[in-house]
C-alpha cells in the first residue's frame, strides 16, 4: 500500500492495561506501547521523524470508550504534516469480545469455585458496568457464583474474595477483566487462584494484527483513517443513569501524569427508563439498537481470538 509500507502499530493505553505496565511484556519490539495525551504525541513524532507512519490502536476491551474518544482528538489536533497518513484502528475489543473471553477463561476452572472478576477501576460508570459484564459472563455458565472485585477500588479483590467466603465458597477463581492476571491476595479460609490470562500473548498479537490490517484496508479502499469514527465513540458514555427533565450534566475524568488534559461532556437530559443495557455476543448476529458503535456503525470488529 502506498505510502503506508513502513505502518508501525502504536498501543495506546488506558486503566484497562495499567497504562502500558500490562502490555510490555506482552508484545513485540514492533509494537510501540504509549499513553494517551502528549506520550502519544511525542511516540508519533519520533516514528515521523524515522520515517515510519504508525496506525495508533486504543488498548481497551470495550471498558474504555472514552480512550478511542480521548486518542481521536488528540490525532485530530495533531499538524497536517504529522496528520496525514496517521491510522485510528477500531478498539482492540468490546465488551462483547471481554465476555466471551471471560466465559472462555471461566470454563478452564471447576465448576465448584466461585468466580470473581476483576478489573482495574476506571471511574464510576466503568466500575459499575463491570457487575453488568460478570453477570453476562454468569448467565449462559456453570458457575453458581460470579462476583466483582475493583483494583483500586470498592471491593478490592480480597474484600472480593472474603466476600466470596462468606457465601459458602471455598476456592475462588480471579478471571481479569484487563490485560495482566491479578495476584491472588491472602485470605484465610479461602483457596485462592488466577484463571490465568485472559486475553494470551499469540492472542494479543493476533488482534492487533487484524486490527492494524483493517486499518489499512479503510484507508486504502476509503481513504478514512478512522479519526472522525472515533470521536464519537463516547458518545453514549455514562447514559446508564437518568435525570430529571432538563437536568443534563458535565462529566470529568483523569488521565495519568504526562496525557494532562482536560475537557467536559455535557450529555442531555433522559428520561426515566431510558437505558439501553443489551449484550450480543460474537457471532449473535446483526441487529440495530440505534445507537452509534465505536468507531463506525457500518464496519463490524472481527475476531473473539
Amino acid at each position: 500500500m502506498a505510502g503506508h509500507d513502513l505502518c508501525r502499530t502504536v498501543a495506546v493505553c488506558g486503566h484497562e492495561a495499567g497504562y502500558g505496565e500490562a502490555l510490555h511484556d506482552l508484545v513485540g519490539p514492533d509494537v510501540l506501547v504509549a499513553t494517551g495525551g502528549r506520550e502519544l504525541i511525542r511516540a508519533l513524532a519520533g516514528l515521523r521523524r524515522s520515517g515510519e507512519r504508525a496506525c495508533v490502536v486504543p488498548m481497551t476491551l470495550g471498558r474504555d470508550p472514552e480512550l478511542v474518544a480521548d486518542t481521536a482528538r488528540t490525532l485530530r489536533a495533531l499538524p497536517s504534516g504529522q496528520a496525514l497518513g496517521t491510522l485510528l484502528a477500531e478498539p482492540f475489543g468490546t465488551d462483547r469480545h471481554l465476555i466471551a473471553w471471560l466465559r472462555a477463561a471461566a470454563n478452564r476452572v471447576p465448576e465448584t469455585s466461585a468466580l470473581l472478576v476483576t478489573a482495574p477501576s476506571g471511574g464510576l460508570f466503568e466500575d459499575a458496568g463491570l457487575y453488568r459484564i460478570a453477570r453476562l459472563v454468569r448467565g449462559n455458565g456453570a458457575h453458581r457464583l460470579v462476583e466483582v472485585a475493583i483494583i483500586g477500588g470498592d471491593p478490592d479483590p480480597a474484600e472480593g474474595v472474603r466476600r466470596c467466603g462468606l457465601l459458602g465458597a471455598a476456592e475462588v477463581a480471579l478471571l481479569t477483566a484487563g490485560f495482566a492476571p491479578v495476584e491472588p491476595p491472602d485470605v484465610p479460609g479461602v483457596t485462592v487462584v488466577s484463571a490465568g490470562w485472559t486475553v494470551s500473548r499469540a492472542a494479543l498479537a493476533r488482534v492487533l494484527a487484524e486490527r492494524v490490517a483493517d486499518a489499512r484496508q479503510r484507508w486504502s479502499a476509503h481513504r478514512d483513517d478512522g479519526i472522525a469514527g472515533g470521536l464519537t465513540a463516547a458518545d453514549d458514555h455514562g447514559h446508564h443513569h437518568t435525570h430529571p427533565p432538563g437536568e443534563g450534566h458535565d462529566h470529568h475524568h483523569t488521565h495519568p501524569p504526562g496525557a494532562d488534559h482536560g475537557h467536559d461532556h455535557d450529555h442531555p437530559s433522559h428520561p426515566p427508563g431510558a437505558e439501553h443495557g443489551d449484550t450480543h455476543l460474537p457471532g449473535a448476529g446483526p441487529h440495530d439498537h440505534g445507537r452509534p458503535h465505536v468507531p463506525s456503525a457500518a464496519h463490524v470488529i472481527r475476531s473473539t481470538a
